[in-house]
């Protein structure tokens, strides 16, 4: 399943609100512009359907991007017919554990949201791998509304780009 596959939101109830997050706590949201998730509600929950286990909240890197994007799964274009924006560097997306993986390998993975981030992810990453691409520059899902760039972000994605 691609992360802009249109058929991932027509499940409905996943029965899966009181997932937690690698921290041990509740799950928070990742991202509602764009709204992310496998079910498209804005949490990287993990459900028995999304065989590409949409676990891993991320702050996209333009870098991250065009890794992926040479791998085959174009997430800058927008796919109107899909309801997907495209992304841009700066927004917060449930990344499937295994491209996720694969882009660290790489030297391309994208910082990582701890709060957002499933539990299951633990299964195939551990958690000090994790905390090495923990991002901390701002408070909340998209809390700026412009996607989570800023600035005078001090993060770990803080790369001087420009805002768009």
């Amino acid at each position: 399943m691609s992360d802009t596959d249109p058929d991932a939101a027509t499940d409905g109830g996943t029965d899966t609100d009181d997932q937690e997050n690698v921290l041990g706590g509740d799950l928070e949201p990742c991202g509602t512009d764009p709204t992310t998730g496998w079910a498209r509600d804005g949490y990287c929950r993990s459900h028995p359907r999304d065989t590409g286990c949409h676990e891993i909240c991320a702050v996209v890197t333009d870098e991250f991007l065009q890794y992926s994007k040479a791998q085959g799964n174009d997430l800058v274009t927008p796919r109107p017919e899909f309801d997907f924006p495209g992304l841009e560097p700066g927004d917060r997306w449930c990344l499937c554990v295994g491209r996720w993986l694969e882009a660290h390998e790489a030297g391309t993975a994208p910082p990582v949201v701890l709060e957002a981030t499933n539990k299951a992810a633990l299964s195939r990453i551990p958690k000090s791998t994790l905390r090495e691409y923990e991002y901390e520059g701002d408070d909340g899902p998209n809390a700026d509304g412009d996607g989570g760039t800023d600035s005078d972000d001090d993060g770990p994605n803080a790369d001087g780009e420009a805002e768009t």
